[in-house]
Order: C-alpha cells, then sequence, then structure tokens
C-alpha cells in the first residue's frame, strides 16, 4: 500500500518526485560512504599487520575515482624509532616511478611533436650507438617496451669503489671543486665527467640476440641527456617548464635538500655501502647518486598528490583541468601494450597487468586482479607503486620506504600489501 501511495503521489506531485530522486542519490551516497568505510577498516587491518612484522615504517595511500580524491590516509612513522609521523604531505624518493614520471612524460611530448619517432633507430639521436652493430638498428619503442635485449643494469658503484670499500679519490672528493660539481651525498662530490664513463660502459654493453622482455634501466640513464639534446634546454627545468608547473606539481622535483623543498622528507636506507649514514634528502639509488642526483631510473621526490596530478594527466590521455600538454594519441600509444605476442606484458615505458591477469588468484596476479588491462603504472625499489585505470576511472598510489633500514627487507612482497590494498578498492568501487 505504501509504495502504490508513492506511486500516485509522485505522479500526481512534481515536488514530491524530486525529493524522492534526492533521497535515492542520498541513499546511494550512503551507501558508496559505507562501502568506504567498511573498506578503510580492511586497509587499516592490511597496513597494521605491515608495520608490526616490520615490512616498512609507515606508507602514504591515495585513491582518486572519477576524478575525485575518495581517500587518503598516511600510517606509521618515518622510522621505527616512532618520532616522527607520517603525514600527507611528505616528499618520497618515488625510486623508478621516475621512469614513467621524469623522461618518459618528456619523450611523450617530442614524439608528440615529431622530433621523435618511436620506430627509427635510436641511434638516430643518439649518435654514439651508430659505431655499435648490435645496437645500431635498435628502436625506441623496442627500448620503452623492454624488449630490445639490453642488459638489465650496471653497478656503476663498483667503478668508484675500491676491494676494500673505500672511495677511490680520482672520482669521489670530499670537497667540491671544479671538476668536482655534482654532489653526492654530504660532503661526497663525484667527478665531472662521471657523467661520460657511464654513458661509454652503456654504449659498449652486450647486446643479448634473442628479442625478448627482459627489463632494462639502462637507457633512462641516458635520456635525460637526449632530452636536453633535442630541446636545448636543460633536463630539470624542461620538466618544470613543460609538465609539473602547468599542473601544479610543485613538489616534484630532484635533489629537495638543495631544491629549497620545505616539506617533511622520508628516509630510506642506512647505507652501508658508500654514504655510511641515513639516506634522506639524496636519492637512493646509487646510479643516480653518482650522476648528481638527476637521472632518467630514479632521483625523483614527490608527495602523494602531485604523483596523483602526473598520474590524471595520463589517465585523462594527457589533459589536465582543461589545459592539454601531451597529444591523446600519443598517450593512448605509450599506455598500450606492445609485443603481447611475445609475452610481452608492457606499454612504452609503462608497467601493464600480467596477460591474463584477471584469471588469477590475488597471490598471483599484478597488479590487483581486477585492473583492467587498459590500466598502466609503475613500481619503485623503495616501496612506491602508482597505477592508473582508464577504464575504471581509479588512481591507486602507494608510497613507503620499504628500504628502511635496509634494502634487504621484502616484507611488503612477501605480504603481497599492495595486490591487497589495489584490489579492495576495486571492489568497494567498481562491484
Amino acid at each position: 500500500m505504501y509504495i502504490s501511495n508513492c506511486t500516485t503521489l509522485m505522479l500526481n506531485s512534481p515536488i514530491f518526485l524530486l525529493i524522492f530522486l534526492v533521497s535515492l542519490v542520498l541513499s546511494a551516497q550512503s551507501t558508496s560512504d559505507s562501502s568506504i568505510k567498511n573498506t578503510e577498516e580492511k586497509v587499516d587491518s592490511i597496513l597494521t599487520t605491515g608495520i608490526q612484522n616490520q615490512a616498512f615504517p609507515g606508507a602514504n595511500i591515495l585513491v582518486a575515482y572519477k576524478g575525485q580524491v575518495i581517500f587518503h590516509k598516511t600510517y606509521g612513522f618515518h622510522t621505527y624509532d616512532s618520532l616522527v609521523p607520517v603525514q600527507p604531505d611528505d616528499l618520497y624518493d618515488l625510486a623508478s616511478v621516475t621512469k614513467i614520471l621524469g623522461p618518459l612524460p618528456a619523450l611523450m611530448k617530442l614524439v608528440g611533436d615529431k622530433k621523435l619517432d618511436l620506430d627509427r633507430p635510436f641511434s638516430s639521436y643518439w649518435k654514439p650507438w651508430r659505431k655499435y652493430k648490435d645496437k645500431k638498428d635498435l628502436t625506441l619503442r623496442e627500448i620503452l617496451a623492454h624488449q630490445a635485449g639490453l642488459r638489465p643494469y650496471i653497478v656503476f658503484l663498483n667503478k668508484v669503489l675500491r676491494k676494500n670499500g673505500e672511495l677511490k679519490q680520482r672520482f669521489i672528493r670530499a670537497q667540491p671543486s671544479s671538476r668536482f660539481q655534482k654532489q653526492v651525498y654530504e660532503g661526497l662530490y663525484v667527478k665531472n665527467r662521471f657523467e661520460k664513463k657511464v654513458f661509454r660502459h652503456i654504449n659498449r654493453s652486450k647486446v643479448s640476440p634473442d628479442k625478448t622482455y627482459n627489463y632494462s634501466g639502462l637507457t633512462f640513464l641516458v635520456f635525460p641527456k637526449l632530452i636536453e639534446q633535442i630541446t636545448g634546454k636543460d633536463y630539470e627545468a624542461y620538466l618544470t617548464e613543460e609538465l609539473y608547473r602547468p599542473i601544479g606539481a610543485v613538489t616534484l622535483g630532484f635533489n629537495p635538500l638543495k631544491n629549497g623543498k620545505r616539506n617533511p622528507i622520508v628516509p630510506t636506507e642506512n647505507d652501508t655501502l658508500f654514504r655510511h649514514a641515513l639516506t634522506k634528502g639524496w636519492v637512493h639509488d646509487e646510479n643516480a647518486a653518482l650522476l648528481g642526483g638527476v637521472s632518467g631510473n630514479a632521483g625523483l621526490f614527490g608527495t602523494a598528490t602531485d604523483v596523483l596530478k602526473m598520474m590524471q594527466l595520463y589517465q585523462n590521455f594527457g589533459e589536465f583541468d582543461g589545459k592539454r600538454l601531451l597529444k591523446k594519441e600519443t598517450v593512448k600509444e605509450f599506455i598500450k601494450i606492445q609485443y603481447p605476442e611475445n609475452d610481452n606484458r608492457r606499454g612504452l615505458g609503462f608497467d601493464k597487468p600480467l596477460i591474463g591477469n584477471d584469471t588469477l588468484l590475488l597471490s598471483e596476479a599484478y597488479p590487483a586482479p581486477r585492473a583492467s588491462p587498459q590500466s598502466f603504472g609503475h613500481a619503485g625499489f623503495t616501496g612506491t607503486f602508482v597505477w592508473a585505470d582508464p577504464e575504471h576511472e581509479l588512481i591507486f598510489i602507494f608510497l613507503s620506504n620499504r628500504v628502511h633500514p635496509t634494502r634487504e627487507n621484502r616484507g611488503l612482497y612477501l605480504l603481497n600489501i599492495r595486490p591487497k590494498l589495489h584490489q579492495l578498492f576495486y571492489s568497494a568501487l567498481i562491484d
């Protein structure tokens, strides 16, 4: 009877119809709020377990859905002494997330402006490769999709350390001078020409004839110099002027201590290799450090909020707050899987879900099983992870310092914390 009466009233009363529709919206909102509240309790439980098991001393989680931040919460402390609590505006060493927030958008812009061609030999732009038979025909597409057969990594720290662990004075000095201007750490300066040594080793490194997926970060050490050569601008300045400043990502940058960033900085490792101190405000990655903290493989610092802005730029296919910074077709090409026939899940620079990810158990999937095939992101060695999903309009950001106090700490992976958290928000928002 009540439903029948309501139906009659709705048919005869526009005001009642309006009230009824508003009540439906409020009811839906209440259901959504309840779902997020339940999710928050589960997130709290997972993060508490992680901290108690010393997977990391603290973390910062930010989730945006349909263009709105629906979850931003911090947990724990900067270190296990529990003195400095994690805050929403803390700066994190983003590690390999640098790759997709630093050189990659610059390369995307250059591709969109037709100053780079994905399918021309990279040696057309990086001239030293022209004399190496195994490199001269490699394309930028193959390189960015990790399909080129390049060597995965070179530990350049080995070039500056003696067997007894002491630093070689011809490469590292305690005081700056005209020949030692790039600062590695407090009281440590690297020789200006060390960069050329890095490039020389990369140029001479062997290429595997087996063209299958093999992750390599080598060219990300080269990309900043390439970007400077093509644009005629300083790499840092180019990123700031063309990308970070237009979207208001003011905290994104390198060497925050030297560049006057006032946000609290989350420390990483108690370095026992060459700095022999707690690394805070200086890049954790040794290769990036030996390039003066400015690189394409690592070195970028930023807050969760500013990382979100870059991921929103990508999720919106190059547009942010009505401003187009990257061409739509370029962004769509970069976030697309490139070589699925070779069982290679990667996009161009971006990581992608495992092929068949939606069929896998949570313990086997990467990232969350619910992440769509259109989604993309990247993880960082220090304990960072960012992921955007254009199909579901969901962005997930997890920042931690899991390498504190030591990089040997693998609790973040063993407890499968990031996929669990990621999946929770899909279940709460998409189901």
